[in-house]
């Protein structure tokens, strides 16, 4: 995340051209029809030759969980399909999750709590080895708490169906897979508009991004495509003229003017660079 004195404005979003995909699910991706989300990541992780990695820190149910995504990723091609287990975060420095990332050509996170995530892995040699791993441009796909950890500052946890407050939500370091963007997800299912501006006005993110259920956004270089069912919801504060975060306590609403807003579909792109969204089979959007 950008430093707290740095222009929203001027804040780098996106991803290197070196690294690889990013594949961020809302939750409750399709596993049983289409399943076209999960067919996209395997796609991008080489299809029939990919070598999948299933990372179930996230969850407390593990084996269930690895199980269904060795079926999933198995019936939809994939030459390879292994769970990594990190319960214990000691887990996460063993030399056979090391070896399994060395060989994936895609990752996948599982959904459940993602504080157990950061907790488990970051800064140990499995962390290592998938930042490794993507810098060499692996693909990195996560759904649910899978997605929450993408960005280097993350909703850890915080309340749905209500308007922005100070104590609405809590932030916490992420993964750092992408720069100057908050994510949340089942985002209008559980009504998490208003704990997406809170995240926003208390961190300086260029963009906020809300992902539907069984709906995903994929991210490669400075922008992002739309697939499923559902909708993505951009809020951008790099404008915003005025906000009462000086002057309220933690219980009292905030206000806020000149943010952004855009509802994108399937298809729709998202330009991180300019913060401009692009419609389907059409050029940059100009405001």
């Amino acid at each position: 995340m950008e430093p707290l004195n740095q222009s929203r404005a001027g804040a780098e979003v996106g991803l290197d051209a070196a690294q690889g995909a990013l594949v961020i699910i809302g939750g409750a991706e399709d596993r049983h029809e289409d399943r076209q989300i999960l067919r996209e990541f395997i796609g991008l992780a080489g299809g029939r030759e990919a070598q999948v990695v299933v990372l179930t820190a996230a969850t407390s149910e593990p084996e269930e969980a690895g199980e269904t995504y060795i079926d999933v990723f198995g019936a939809l091609g994939a030459a390879n399909v292994q769970v990594v287990d990190t319960r214990d975060r000691a887990d996460a420095n063993q030399f056979k999750a090391i070896k399994a990332i060395g060989k994936a050509t895609g990752i996948f996170f599982t959904g459940g709590n993602q504080a157990r995530i950061v907790e488990s892995i970051k800064h140990t040699l499995l962390d290592d080895a998938i930042s490794k791993r993507y810098l060499e441009g692996v693909v990195i796909a996560g759904t649910s708490a899978g997605a929450a950890i993408m960005p280097e500052r993350m909703i850890v946890r915080g309340e749905s169906e209500t308007s922005p407050r100070g104590d609405t939500v809590l932030l916490g370091p992420g993964m750092g897979f992408v720069r100057g963007m908050v994510l949340d997800q089942h985002f209008a299912q559980r009504g998490r508009l208003g704990r997406l501006l809170a995240a926003l006005l208390l961190d300086p993110a260029v963009i906020g991004v809300g992902i539907d259920e069984n709906t995903a956004i994929v991210i490669q270089g400075t922008e992002f495509r739309v697939l499923g069912e559902g909708s993505v919801t951009v809020v951008d504060d790099s404008s915003v003229t005025h906000s009462n975060l000086e002057n309220i306590t933690d219980r009292q609403p905030m206000s806020v003017f000149g943010v952004k807003l855009h509802i994108l579909t399937e298809g729709c792109r998202f330009d991180l660079r300019l913060r401009q969204p692009i419609a389907r089979n059409e050029g940059l959007l100009r405001s």
